[in-house]
């Protein structure tokens, strides 16, 4: 059975008549005639009574036509889907993003996405960076979202997002009264950091900075998560380094003060191993216009 044929009887049994359903098939009469002669033996009944005046629909033709119209339905939106999927516009994108880049980045990327490509599915998944290494190389997500440096074989990235570091801090604590609190006033005090193994590249750039502003830093205890760094501050367990967007959802009685360590910022950087397919090309294409 042809989609032709289908398409011939639909359009002949709208409008009972050879001639105007021929012309609207750009088609000329006598390959109509055909056309409907060869479904009606393919299939073995009548679709049309016919004479020389008029055309009718059969009782099995009118049966039919609900169903004819429904797979020529089914098969334009087959050849649609293989078109758009051809042309990246359809697919699943898995991303694996690190939990500071919630309030801000992320959304911005999903709201994008979303209005550019709507027949794409994202899949978010919140990872450290190493793990979002392992995964995108195993070939489990398709994109990253990590703190960098990221020096990792096989991985390319691309920065995105730059952010300067603030202190979460109990509302009474005494460096609470500095608008901008400089390095140097860590000096024995013990702060909340985000542990190495979560992030090597970005903790020993860190700990550089500090060192070039003459600091040590004292480190009470290295966390998984910005979000149980803040919920320690808050339980007055501590305070919390940790970079700027990290801290835009603050809880109760805890407040931020920008850290002074002159132009180092933090940065988190796209990740991907390859494009080896038209929805990550075309996803990748966009990022770089909305990153």
């Amino acid at each position: 059975m042809e989609i032709k044929h289908l398409r011939s009887f639909v359009t002949l049994a709208e409008e009972l008549h050879f001639g105007r359903a021929a012309q609207r098939l750009s088609i000329v009469q006598p390959a109509l005639s055909m056309q409907i002669k060869m479904l009606e033996e393919e299939l073995g009944v009548r679709l049309f009574e016919r004479n020389r005046h008029s055309v009718m629909l059969t009782q099995v033709g009118a049966v039919f036509l609900p169903e004819a119209r429904a797979t020529l339905h089914q098969a334009a939106h087959a050849a649609d889907v293989a078109r758009a999927s051809g042309r990246g516009e359809i697919g699943r994108v898995r991303f694996g993003f690190v939990s500071s880049v919630l309030p801000q980045l992320l959304p911005a990327l999903v709201r994008a996405l979303h209005a550019r490509l709507p027949r794409v599915e994202l899949e978010l998944k919140d990872m450290p960076g190493p793990d979002q290494a392992t995964a995108l190389k195993n070939g489990q997500l398709d994109f990253g979202l990590m703190r960098l440096p990221a020096a990792i074989p096989g991985i390319h990235t691309r920065e995105v997002l730059q952010e300067s570091f603030i202190l979460a801090l109990p509302a009474d604590h005494p460096l609470a009264a500095y608008d901008k609190v400089p390095a140097a006033a860590l000096a024995g005090v013990s702060v909340l950091v985000l542990a190495r193994r979560y992030a090597p590249g970005f903790y020993d750039e860190l700990m550089q900075s500090l060192n070039s502003h003459g600091l040590q830093l004292q480190i009470a205890s290295e966390l998984g998560e910005f979000t149980t760094m803040l919920a320690l501050v808050c339980a007055g367990l501590g305070i919390g380094l940790l970079p700027a967007n990290a801290g835009r959802a603050l809880p109760a009685n805890v407040i931020a003060r920008p850290l002074e360590l002159g132009s180092y910022r933090a940065t988190t950087g796209l990740a991907w191993v390859d494009l080896d397919s038209a929805v990550k090309l075309t996803v990748f294409n966009l990022l770089n216009e909305i990153l």
